[in-house]
């Protein structure tokens, strides 16, 4: 069977000026996805539990092994969670359950067993459509949970390194109209 190669693939590259549209739409999607996501996180606090409630509720195992945090989530159905901002690029694992996940690309449907990996400047928002356990992985030489949240995630987007940064990765990228 002979495959049709020339047919999968754009006809035309785009243009600087096509690319220079494309790369300010996702900054602005990126932009957008940040505001709504930090007032949901707003409203939630406002309206919803606690910190000490949210980990008795959803109860959290840590385990450290060869220069890895294991970091384990056991969440019941109904639960709306807003994650904090990743700095670090690591794998999350869903073991058991059933949760859609809000990103600035949409909404997906995840059903156990799936695994996937967190880019870096990530913040979600996870519903828990049926109860689960969420599993990540991060790699550290750090021994305890305080040090490895330092490490790994940031409460504000301010506090995000430049290099971790998506949005300012994209608007470094210099794309010179003539």
């Amino acid at each position: 069977m002979k495959d049709n190669i020339s047919g999968q693939t754009k006809e035309s590259i785009l243009t600087k000026e096509e690319s220079k549209t494309q790369l300010d739409l996702e900054i602005k999607k990126r932009k957008e996805f940040r505001n709504k996501i930090t007032e949901l996180e707003s409203s939630v606090v406002e309206h919803g539990m606690d910190n000490t409630e949210l980990h008795e509720v959803n109860q959290v195992k840590h385990t450290f092994a060869g220069g890895c945090y294991i970091r384990e989530l056991a969440c019941p159905a109904g639960q709306l969670i807003i994650t904090k901002i990743h700095k670090k690029e690591h794998p999350f694992f869903l073991m058991k359950g059933y949760i859609s996940i809000l990103t600035h690309n949409g909404i997906e449907h995840v059903k156990a067993p799936y695994q996937g990996v967190t880019k870096p400047g990530t913040k979600r928002a996870v519903y828990v459509h049926e109860d689960c356990i969420f599993t990540t992985v991060h790699a550290t030489y750090n021994d305890t949970v305080e040090e490895v949240e330092e490490e790994v995630v940031c409460a504000s987007y301010n506090d995000l390194p430049v290099e971790c940064d998506p949005i300012k990765i994209l608007e470094s990228i210099n794309l010179k109209i003539e």
